[in-house]
């Protein structure tokens, strides 16, 4: 992982500890939630950022890529492995909850490159909101900051 990388996780991350804290906001890792107890090799499932109040919970994988999508016959799509991340993030920490009232979404949060094509998508996935944004980095803070307060009243209606 390249520095850049690394620096936006963290500035994210310590966004959202700074100017929410009545959210928490941490780096966690999920179990795997198996069906035995068999868990040699499995790798670890670290969060870059996960916001939570109660047992509402957002899932954000912070993305820095110079391509936020590729190219697959013709068309631009999502990068599998990152969707297919945030997807087994959402699904485990789901299950974890399972035996509560909870509700756990899941965002690819990826830093805007000058690519024409920005995703600004959201999928209900069995059950669950998995959404892909962009969030621009060469605007005034105070509109960065817009941009990220934005995701918390959307998700936790603050």
């Amino acid at each position: 992982m390249n520095n850049a990388c690394r620096l936006y996780e963290k500035f994210l991350l310590e966004y959202y500890r700074k100017e929410h804290p009545e959210l928490t906001a941490n780096a966690s890792q999920i179990a795997w939630q198996l069906d035995d107890t068999e868990n040699q090799m499995l790798p670890k499932m670290q969060t870059d950022i996960m916001l939570s109040k109660g047992n509402n919970i957002l899932i954000i994988d912070a993305k820095y890529y110079s391509h936020m999508t590729q190219q697959q016959y013709g068309t631009n799509t999502l990068h599998s492995n990152n969707l297919y991340q945030i997807f087994t993030y959402v699904k485990n920490k789901e299950i974890a909850l399972s035996a509560q009232p909870h509700k756990v979404s899941g965002m690819l949060l990826y830093a805007k490159t000058d690519e024409v094509i920005c995703p600004d998508n959201q999928y209900k996935m069995s059950g669950n909101r998995i959404s892909v944004r962009t969030l621009d980095l060469n605007l005034d803070f105070a509109d960065i900051a817009a941009q990220l307060n934005g995701i918390v009243e959307e998700y936790f209606g603050m």
